[in-house]
């Protein structure tokens, strides 16, 4: 959350000429309602259900760039689709980055706590093996501009091949 998965990915797709698919937005259309309203009525466990089914559908197209939900890495099927698919971007960036990008986001469920930054500290601890278990390529985000951030991941890309 808050790493930058939406922005590089929509700016890699541009520069790469490959469609980009966000798969909470791929949720939200397919429902027709809000990620936030589905965690209130379905709770986590009903989100990750369809996250799982969008992730499946997603992970099958050829030549795009997808940015997944920061928590879709908890599905040992997610994690396995992401594996075998494509290569895996895992963008990170310290607990204080992002606490500062998402304070003031009310459009996180999982932060809608009384200590948001706490919160964020617990799951980067749960999500961060995982990512980097199934990653391909890790790049830090930090204060660099989207631009370098873009060119420092094609180059990467290049060197591994794709």
């Amino acid at each position: 959350m808050g790493a930058g998965k939406s922005t590089v990915g929509r700016q890699l797709a541009r520069s790469l000429g490959r469609d980009f698919y966000d798969s909470d937005k791929e949720i939200e259309k397919r429902t027709g309602v809000s990620i936030s309203w589905i965690f209130e009525m379905e709770g986590e466990s009903g989100f990750r259900s369809r996250e799982q089914k969008v992730l499946d559908d997603l992970t099958g197209l050829k030549d795009i760039v997808l940015a997944t939900g920061g928590g879709a890495i908890l599905s040992e099927e997610n994690r396995r689709h992401l594996r075998s698919r494509g290569q895996v971007i895992y963008l990170s960036a310290s607990v204080e980055q992002l606490f500062r990008r998402t304070a003031k986001d009310k459009n996180r469920p999982l932060l809608q706590t009384d200590d948001p930054e706490r919160q964020i500290t617990e799951l980067l601890a749960l999500r961060d093996p995982l990512y980097r278990d199934v990653a391909d390529i890790e790049l830090r985000t930090g204060e660099q501009s989207i631009q370098h951030v873009v060119s420092g991941l094609i180059k990467k890309l290049e060197e591994i091949g794709q």
